[in-house]
């Protein structure tokens, strides 16, 4: 039930992506203590995207899972930040972070809700 959106102005080829995908699910599904099996992650790089008016590398991603910490989301954080930072070179203060903590029951699998 973890899921990660990755939006980057930063190119992308298809073996990188595939690449950072793998890590990102291993990361999110290691910080969340939830099997990678419903951890689900959407990239979006190249986009156009301006942060401090200025179009130098940046990312912005969306982190929501079912029972979601503080902790981890503190923790993930760290671990995301340093990801993107040393995998695509983005400084770690031009990455925002959008965490959620979704209800189980508002959360929508296989024909019905976690809750």
């Amino acid at each position: 039930m973890p899921y990660l959106k990755l939006n980057t102005n930063r190119s992308i080829n298809s073996e990188q992506s595939q690449k950072l995908l793998g890590e990102l699910s291993k990361l999110i599904a290691a910080e969340t203590g939830k099997p990678e099996l419903y951890v689900m992650i959407q990239l979006s790089s190249d986009d156009s995207m301006l942060f401090g008016g200025n179009d130098q590398p940046l990312a912005y991603l969306e982190c929501k899972s079912i029972g979601l910490t503080k902790n981890q989301a503190q923790n993930l954080a760290a671990a995301l930040c340093q990801t993107l930072s040393t995998k695509l070179e983005i400084e770690q203060d031009r990455i925002y972070i959008e965490f959620s903590n979704c209800p189980a029951e508002f959360w929508g699998w296989n024909g019905g809700t976690f809750g």
